[in-house]
This record gives structure tokens, C-alpha cells and sequence, in this order.
């Protein structure tokens, strides 16, 4: 099954978040924050949007950061991916 998103969306799945500090101390798990980058997964085709035209800045393998509390989380096949709105999309990591 392959997710394609429609208009200005963008699928990303999440990067893992660090496990240790650069000090090495370990984190447990409920004291890890969610992860803000990940890897663009799928890209829509962009288009009109509210009446303006979006053209897409991302493509599929960038390494982007997206806002905190963006998007909406989808499980496929065992797979956790975010759907967010490339306006939700803050840098891409270079």
C-alpha cells in the first residue's frame, strides 16, 4: 500500500529521537520529547490552495523540521508517518 497526499500535503516519517546526551547520560523513554525532524516520505502535487498557488519546496528524501503539534499521525502497515501541510514545514536540514 502507498500513501500519496493530495494538494500542498507532504508524508514524513518521524526520525528516532536520541537515546543519550552528548554528556552520555541515558534518557528513558517517557522523558523523551517528540522528535520535530523527519524524512519526507511522499510529496502532493501542490496546485491551488485556498485560492493561491502552492508550489512545492520539498521532495521526497529531504531532512525537514515541522512544527510541534502539525499534522495528523497515520499508522499503515506497522508504520507510524505524519501527514502535514507543506505551510507546516519549517526548514529543510541540509
Amino acid at each position: 500500500m502507498k500513501l500519496v497526499p493530495l494538494l500542498d500535503r507532504v508524508v514524513v516519517k518521524q526520525l528516532e529521537a536520541e537515546e543519550t546526551t552528548k554528556s552520555g547520560i541515558v534518557i528513558p523513554n517517557q522523558a523523551k520529547e517528540k522528535p520535530q525532524q523527519a524524512e519526507v516520505v511522499a510529496v502532493g502535487p501542490g496546485g491551488m490552495v485556498d485560492g493561491k498557488e502552492v508550489i512545492m519546496q520539498v521532495k521526497t528524501g529531504d531532512k525537514v523540521i515541522y512544527s510541534k503539534y502539525a499534522g495528523t499521525e497515520v499508522k499503515l502497515e506497522s508504520e507510524d508517518f505524519i501527514i502535514v501541510k507543506q505551510s507546516d514545514i519549517l526548514a529543510i536540514v541540509e
